[in-house]
């Protein structure tokens, strides 16, 4: 038997179209099209395994698919997941003209039980934001990165989408986009406005700036990148992870887990669930009371471990 006997069959055309698709027009990256491409693989066997293609299946084909996976044992998110992936295809096949309609459209996706945040401690947070070293241009931007992260709450992709005019450093105020376009105005605390100062004086943001703009709207950016661009969602991320490992965080640092901290820290410092919501820019304030229960949790660990009367006897 020669090696290629093992190789698993190619994936259908419409499939690799789907991954070149997410690749070159959405520039989706490598982890992101590997798990599409292990998702849509698996779709795809199970479909020829019942005489069907990715073209003739229907809406009771998709479900059926869903609930194999589920009385296989998947967890609600790996099912979610491989939801999301087989909509991706039939959305793509369907404005591509390929199909009729996206049999996938009205299948539910699957709820996953919410977890619990898991926040850094306020010393955690303070020996991050003090690790960056240096007063050059690449440090002034992390810092900037870092302490508006955490001091507003900001998602990774409103802080990368921030230009120069949502800053008012007079007002120490943000405007920033979120969810659905929705804009709303969020203070900027004095460490992060001293961040965001330093890095649009002289030696800053001035010694990004390339001879030529690649892209008008770059020269609008509040952070750049070294060639000059707007910082990116992945850029950003980069910056939070090698900061993050330098202080011994590693894999429990994201940019999130800095929102989840400036909700945390704010509840546990008495401010008002609806102020915190606001701040955050959730839609509703069941999403922001997640932190509540962070918070509640703490206080209780607190009380066990300090009360002599706490755990009885």
């Amino acid at each position: 038997m020669s090696a290629g006997d093992d190789a698993p069959p190619p994936l259908p055309p419409e499939v690799e179209e789907l991954l070149a698709w997410l690749r070159v027009e959405r520039g989706r990256s490598a982890s992101t099209l590997a798990a599409y491409r292990t998702d849509l693989r698996r779709y795809s066997e199970w479909l020829r395994g019942r005489g069907l293609t990715v073209r003739t299946v229907d809406e009771d084909d998709v479900t059926a698919y869903v609930a194999h996976l589920r009385a296989a044992g998947r967890a609600a998110s790996s099912v979610k997941r491989a939801l999301v992936s087989i909509r991706g295809l039939h959305r793509f096949l369907a404005l591509e003209g390929a199909v009729a309609r996206d049999p996938s459209a009205e299948v539910s996706v699957p709820r996953v039980p919410r977890g619990v945040p898991k926040a850094l401690t306020e010393d955690e947070v303070a020996r991050l934001l003090d690790s960056v070293a240096g007063d050059d241009a690449v440090a002034r931007r992390d810092r900037a990165v870092l302490e508006v992260l955490y001091g507003t709450g900001l998602r990774i992709s409103e802080l990368v989408g921030l230009s120069l005019g949502d800053v008012d450093l007079e007002g120490a105020l943000v405007r920033a986009f979120g969810k659905g376009a929705r804009e709303r105005i969020v203070p900027l605390g004095r460490l992060a406005a001293e961040a965001v100062t330093a890095w649009l004086s002289p030696g800053g943001r001035d010694a990004m700036i390339p001879e030529r703009w690649a892209r008008r709207t770059d020269a609008d950016a509040l952070l750049l990148n070294r060639r000059g661009g707007r910082l990116s969602r992945q850029g950003a991320w980069g910056i939070v992870r090698k900061h993050g490992d330098g202080v011994g965080l590693g894999g429990r640092l994201t940019p999130h887990v800095l929102r989840h901290s400036c909700a945390t820290h704010m509840l546990d410092h008495g401010a008002d669930v609806r102020a915190v919501q606001e701040l955050l820019g959730h839609a509703s304030i069941s999403t922001t009371q997640i932190y509540t229960l962070v918070s509640t949790e703490r206080l209780w660990s607190v009380y066990r471990e300090a009360h002599p009367r706490a755990r009885g006897g």
